[in-house]
């Protein structure tokens, strides 16, 4: 069954041919398949392919690049569910697309305003994949590329637009580099910029502290959800695709085993106290 409201979410933004288009790629997928309706599995099929490009299915990974692949997402996913300020995770997959190797797509929540919880949340998202990548391997590959771009954009804005740093305060620190229209006599000297070097390495290492910071607390999530990230790889190995029902399943399945087993260890420490004593 297809939902409408959650489909509206992933396409926010889309214009009327946008979403002309998103539905003849689904017609197609559907027809390829001999189905006499569009489902769900096709318009999520029709929006990866408008969106992250072609499948490669030609591109052939070896089972040490797709075990990486496998744990950056779960890394990604993982820490993200563990998260307050962000966004459910709609789908996991380490099906090469485009550039990416593999993905974890959000479902948008509708937003007009953006806190700096949930900037700090979306940056320790992005860093989940490196850190999973450090944990598990004892080292980082080039996959956190953009990742690392994310980031940092977003750790910029929140200290040069936003005001949300405490060390910088409230103004706002303009870049007219990136304004072709602005010019140099409204920069800073021959800099483009309206604010000090000084003021220019104090927002660079603020940017980085965020940055440590998050990465730090994403390390610390993934350390102390290490079954999930075991399971939650070995399945994405075997099945490469997860939708958010199976993922939400699987990660509240773990917690389940955990659970118990912490239980039935309290449980059975109980009965031999129990038993010491009545021995006594």
């Amino acid at each position: 069954e297809v939902s409408f409201k959650d489909l509206a979410k992933l396409t926010a933004g889309f214009s009327g041919a946008d979403l002309e288009n998103l539905i003849n790629e689904a017609a197609i997928f559907a027809a390829r398949r001999n189905k006499r309706m569009i489902g769900l599995q096709e318009f999520q099929d029709a929006f990866d392919r408008v969106v992250m490009g072609p499948e490669r299915k030609s591109r052939v990974m070896s089972p040490e690049d797709k075990e990486t692949v496998a744990y950056h997402e779960a890394g990604h996913a993982v820490v993200s569910f563990h998260l307050i300020h962000t966004d459910p995770v709609q789908k996991i997959t380490i099906v090469p697309r485009g550039r990416a190797g593999g993905y974890v797509m959000p479902l948008p929540e509708d937003r007009f305003v953006y806190s700096r919880e949930y900037f700090l949340d979306q940056i320790t998202m992005a860093l989940g994949g490196r850190a999973a990548e450090e944990i598990f391997f004892g080292r980082v590959t080039t996959g956190a590329a953009s990742d690392l771009q994310q980031a940092t954009r977003i750790a910029r804005a929140m200290v040069t637009e936003y005001g949300m740093s405490e060390r910088l305060g409230l103004p706002a620190y303009r870049d007219n580099m990136s304004n072709p229209f602005a010019g140099r006599e409204y920069g800073y000297g021959l800099t483009g910029r309206d604010y000090s070097e000084e003021v220019a390495r104090a927002i660079d290492e603020e940017v980085k502290r965020i940055l440590d910071d998050a990465y730090e607390r994403a390390k610390q999530i993934i350390r102390d959800n290490h079954s999930k990230m075991v399971k939650l790889a070995a399945t994405l190995m075997e099945v490469e695709t997860l939708d958010r029902a199976s993922f939400e399943r699987l990660m509240n399945e773990v917690d389940s085993a955990v659970s118990g087993s912490v239980n039935g260890e309290a449980s059975e420490s109980v009965s031999e106290q129990s038993s010491l004593d009545a021995a006594a």
